[in-house]
């Protein structure tokens, strides 16, 4: 007979099945015996509780919490103005909306006001080093950093990599620093438990929990870092904290979310451990991240620009500028060379070249496989030290204006000397300003724009609209799908692959 006190533990068990268990009947179908409930130190229904989940994240939690910190940054002043510079003309403003304005300030300009954020961040030695986000301490007049104990210290940036979205920084005090590491050779898969800690909405010391949902997540413009995305619930504020694996060593340094509403919808993302660690050892060495830098332009191989140059697949990267002076000019680079292998490995597109170029040390020698001209060849060069993000700007001609025969549907002009003075483009270079375009055009189609000025057109220079004309038609001749045209826009130098169809 089973006990009343047994039928209590089980609680939610139906009748039916004690009933049944009572009388034996449910029988193991291998050994023939009750089991039931057999002498055991699980509970009768373990199964429930998914292979591999821990009972509780307790224990973890109490034993990192102490190494994570809130981080609170004071700016520069944002000036709420009414009328004059930075502020609202009060004369074009609606009747009612300027006679609010007047009473709440009583027309008068309003003080200053401080930017202040919240985010968080982590401890990473006793000595007091702490990482968070850049955007998190970006044009920080003031840093203070608050621990889960209560205490609060004034800290100082070490250096930041806007690249990674990574900063170090500093406090500087006589106290040993609780602190946790980074795992530097992280083991992670799809599917792994992760706990984030961190500040979300200036809520110190809270923990969430969830498993890693994706791995290398290209986010936006970030070249040198994939993310780990998570599902622990992250939030504003938590920018900077630590993502930890089930050991308590920090897999990620949360980032982003992807939010339509703001709050957490159960995508985060982190900046893999082994990226953060490596970055954080250069910001320690000098406060600086120093990458390797070849000097060129570069963009995928579509199925376009394969096929004007004759090639067979999309494979590599293809140049499309070189910086006069720099290391790729002096390793024998030119435009349309196409980069198939970097030291003895094959390159996967732009961005993954890019990427291992500024992973190789400043100064290095670095093998180069290139297309060129349908035929193979390999190039050295020693790669020089990635300038600023200002600096490359200007080398790429970032800055544009638009300016002031139809082929392909673009009516085009020749250069004019204030076209070649804006631009920077030498006399001795030939090119024809595209002036307009006409809508659904196969140029339309592509991406060409009015102000773009057309330079190359099948590796040759392009002086008029009728040059390229004759190029195309002689490409066609030729077998070709598509015609290159090397074109000069708003963001610098391209390369456009426009089918050629019938004759134009």
């Amino acid at each position: 007979m089973i006990s009343v006190d047994r039928i209590r533990r089980l609680g939610g068990v139906s009748l039916l099945v004690l009933s049944a268990l009572a009388a034996g009947s449910l029988l193991d179908s291998s050994m023939g015996e009750a089991h039931a409930f057999q002498s055991s130190e699980e509970p009768r229904f373990a199964g429930a509780v998914p292979a591999g989940a821990p009972m509780s994240f307790a224990d973890l939690i109490e034993s990192v919490s102490p190494s994570v910190v809130t981080v609170q940054v004071s700016g520069a002043p944002q000036e709420l103005s009414l009328g004059g510079s930075g502020g609202p003309d009060m004369d074009n403003l609606p009747p009612q909306m300027r006679e609010w304005l007047e009473r709440q300030f009583g027309g008068e300009r309003p003080a200053p006001q401080p930017r202040q954020s919240l985010g968080s961040g982590f401890f990473i030695s006793a000595e007091g080093y702490i990482v968070t986000n850049n955007h998190v301490v970006a044009d920080a007049e003031e840093i203070t950093i608050g621990t889960s104990d209560g205490e609060e210290y004034s800290a100082r940036v070490i250096g930041t990599d806007p690249q990674t979205d990574l900063a170090l920084l500093k406090v500087d005090a006589d106290v040993d620093f609780p602190f946790v590491t980074f795992e530097e050779d992280p083991q992670y898969r799809v599917g792994d438990w992760v706990v984030a800690v961190g500040n979300p909405f200036g809520l110190g010391g809270t923990a969430t929990a969830g498993i890693i949902s994706a791995i290398g997540r290209p986010i936006g413009n970030s070249t040198y870092n994939d993310f780990i995305q998570v599902d622990a619930p992250i939030n504003r504020g938590n920018s900077g904290g630590p993502t930890f694996d089930l050991n308590g060593n920090v897999i990620g340094v949360n980032s982003q979310i992807f939010s339509p509403t703001g709050g957490n919808v159960g995508i985060g993302f982190a900046i893999p451990s082994d990226v953060a660690a490596r970055i954080v050892d250069d910001l320690l060495d000098d406060g600086r991240v120093a990458r390797g830098w070849l000097g060129v332009s570069i963009q995928n191989v579509t199925d376009d620009i394969a096929g004007a140059l004759g090639l067979d697949d999309t494979t590599g990267a293809i140049v499309s500028s070189i910086v006069e002076g720099g290391p790729a000019a002096r390793g024998g680079f030119e435009r349309e060379d196409v980069v198939l292998e970097i030291n003895g490995e094959a390159v996967d597109g732009s961005r993954d070249l890019t990427r291992r170029v500024g992973n190789i040390a400043v100064g290095d020698e670095v093998r180069f496989l290139i297309l060129r001209d349908g035929r193979e060849r390999t190039i050295r060069v020693t790669l020089g030290d990635r300038p600023g993000e200002q600096e490359l700007a200007i080398m790429s001609n970032a800055e544009q204006v638009a300016p002031r025969a139809a082929v392909f549907g673009m009516s085009m002009a020749p250069l004019s000397e204030e076209d070649r003075d804006v631009r920077g483009i030498a006399p001795d270079v030939d090119g024809v300003v595209v002036d307009e375009v006409e809508s659904g055009s196969e140029a339309a189609r592509k991406g060409i724009l009015t102000g773009d000025i057309i330079l190359e057109a099948g590796g040759n220079p392009v002086a008029d609209a009728d040059t390229l004309r004759a190029i195309a038609d002689e490409a066609r001749e030729d077998g070709r799908s598509a015609i290159l045209l090397l074109v000069e826009g708003r963001g610098g130098q391209r390369y456009v692959a426009l089918q050629l169809g019938e004759a134009d």
